[in-house]
């Protein structure tokens, strides 16, 4: 398992876009280049970054607009824009959408390492203050949950990480424990849309969940066909 940072880069220049992504590379990181903002979103829905840079002037969707969405759907992924756009009204919208840096066009690269590392750890620092503050623990069977640790631990001590989708659909079937959870309710209040893709999508994290509560046989996730889920446990 590598600890190399993993950057979301993107950028619809594709000289810029393969500088950037190589030089990174070579420094360390691991990179995800996508060149606007529909591959972005597909790519925070399959994979986790520690953090994503983004371009502002870019075809069919600006980086502000991704940004919005990222905030809406994917709020603990922190972002910076990478831009020529350099007016104080831009600097200052991208630092309201809740960018933790904006850096003009053009940069040098080894300057851009030193500022995503500078981040990096600054942000490290500012998550585990704040996971010494709250776990936000709830107690499922023989499982505890922690929904900001993401995880869910075994009484015999074992700890299976959860991603940040998968702890987000368990919070909301524990929610409603013992209760239908419509497969509608679930995809619009997670995905903001009910589609066959989130659908799809929403089977593959239900799985897996399954999965992790092995150990106690009284935890069920059964599925009501064309319905939805029930999260039965013990009350």
């Amino acid at each position: 398992m590598t600890d190399n940072k993993r950057i979301l880069l993107v950028e619809d220049d594709q000289s810029l876009g393969y500088l950037l992504s190589e030089y990174l590379e070579m420094k360390d990181f691991e990179v995800r280049w996508v060149k606007n903002g529909k591959e972005a979103l597909l790519a925070l829905e399959i994979y986790e970054f520690d953090l994503a840079v983004l371009d502002v002037m870019m075809p069919e969707m600006d980086g502000f607009t991704l940004a919005k969405k990222i905030r809406h759907k994917y709020n603990d992924t922190p972002f910076l824009f990478l831009t020529a756009r350099s007016m104080k009204i831009d600097v200052l919208k991208g630092f309201s959408l809740g960018a933790v840096d904006y850096l003009k066009k053009p940069i040098d690269e080894e300057e851009l390492v030193v500022r995503l590392h500078s981040l990096l750890e600054r942000l490290t620092v500012g998550e585990k203050q704040t996971k010494s503050k709250a776990t936000g623990e709830v107690a499922i069977g023989d499982y505890i949950f922690s929904i900001v640790l993401h995880e869910l631990k075994h009484k015999d001590g074992e700890i299976q990480k959860l991603t940040k989708r998968e702890s987000d659909v368990l919070s909301l079937l524990v929610q409603h424990k013992n209760e239908l959870c419509s497969h509608k309710q679930i995809l619009n209040n997670l995905w903001g849309k009910s589609d066959l893709f989130s659908k799809k999508s929403l089977n593959v994290f239900i799985s897996h969940l399954r999965k992790c509560f092995s150990k106690d046989p009284s935890i069920r996730i059964d599925n009501l066909h064309g319905q939805g889920f029930v999260f039965r446990t013990r009350v």
